[in-house]
């Protein structure tokens, strides 16, 4: 969610803060937040216009998990009433194979019935973190590359963190997203085109919503979290009230690792560990759109591990539902454009050598 090159129709994950970019609006929960005007002082995050080229990918669909059967009670034993199902996103948990590893300290699971808000730069409700306790998000994949080199340096630590695709960017690279679910991390959504919809109709910046969830979900191929972060953290309080609707938890940020703007990987490590200290705990922001924020992770990492800090990760209750209407938009977009004056391939294509 930056102003970095990036040609997209913009449109995850939760997943932010960047000192500099402007006054923010600070919106409460649902029913305590101001007007969409922003108050000086309060902090936002760039824009990501002209952030990459456009680029297009195919996945190939993952297989169903293998289900053995549980034996049967004998017939004069009586059963006791089944629980009900919950609608839990499936998650895998990793191996690891790191003895030395950060790891993750603790799980903790949402109910986002009425759409809690997480992250003390906006929502002050659910303090969840103790001391010395952080939260990795990464925002604005998923990202060929760069994505890839993100998971690999937290599987390197066995840590598991909290994912904001852009719906866009799913329909491009699907199988890195795939990539990001079969590692176990928790995905959520981040509009379908990175839009700031505090500045836009209501009806379109409910679309940039809803269509930003079908098309994650879709490429995912399994329903995500109802997880959800604003674009630079501009809302509106009627946005906030569909996603409480929605029974989506919308998550703000504690620590801006201003990946937007800093462009050295040790440079942003210092941004990252320097805010960390004085704040003391906190959900940190990072993007796995970019190439110095995975070259800095590794080291982001081993210094929270020499400061003592803990990763806390976070799933959620119940899966994500779609609307079928926005499915079906997401789905028309990704189809090949059909023309009607097309000649035969074979006269159009052929191998000459």
């Amino acid at each position: 969610m930056r102003k970095l090159p990036f040609l997209i129709v913009a449109g995850s994950f939760t997943a932010v803060v960047a000192a500099g970019a402007g006054a923010w609006h600070f919106f409460g929960p649902a029913g305590a937040q101001t007007s969409a005007k922003a108050d000086k002082g309060e902090i936002t995050t760039a824009s990501i216009d002209t952030r990459a080229p456009k680029s297009n990918s195919t996945a190939s669909a993952e297989p169903p998990p293998r289900v053995q059967a549980v034996a049967a009670a004998p017939a004069a034993t009586p059963m006791p009433a089944a629980p009900a199902v919950e609608k839990r996103p499936a998650i895998a948990k990793p191996v690891c194979n790191n003895p030395n590893a950060l790891g993750v300290s603790r799980t903790v699971q949402i109910d986002t019935t009425g759409g809690p808000g997480l992250g003390l730069s906006q929502y002050r409700d659910y303090d969840f973190l103790q001391p010395g306790e952080v939260v990795l998000t990464f925002d604005d994949g998923p990202w060929p590359v760069t994505t890839p080199a993100v998971l690999a340096a937290l599987s390197a630590q066995c840590v598991q963190a909290v994912f904001f695709p852009i719906g866009k960017h799913a329909t491009w690279h699907p199988a890195v997203l795939k990539q990001v679910i079969a590692a176990g991390h928790t995905v959520g959504s981040h509009t379908w085109s990175h839009k700031n919809l505090a500045s836009r109709p209501a009806q379109e910046a409910t679309d940039e919503i809803e269509k930003g969830i079908s098309a994650v979900s879709m490429m995912a191929g399994t329903p995500i979290a109802p997880f959800f972060r604003f674009p630079q953290l501009r809302q509106t309080p009627e946005l906030k009230a569909h996603l409480a609707e929605r029974n989506i938890a919308t998550f703000s940020i504690d620590i801006d690792s201003q990946d937007f703007k800093i462009h050295k990987p040790d440079a942003l490590v210092t941004s990252v560990m320097t805010q960390l200290k004085k704040k003391g705990k906190g959900i940190i922001l990072l993007h796995d759109l970019h190439k110095w924020s995975a070259a800095a992770l590794p080291e982001i990492l081993n210094q929270l591990k020499a400061g003592g800090y803990k990763v806390v990760f976070i799933r959620a209750k119940d899966t994500l539902a779609t609307l079928p209407d926005y499915d079906a938009m997401v789905a028309a977009e990704v189809q090949p454009v059909k023309t009607s004056n097309a000649r035969p391939i074979s006269n159009v294509i052929q191998t000459v050598d």
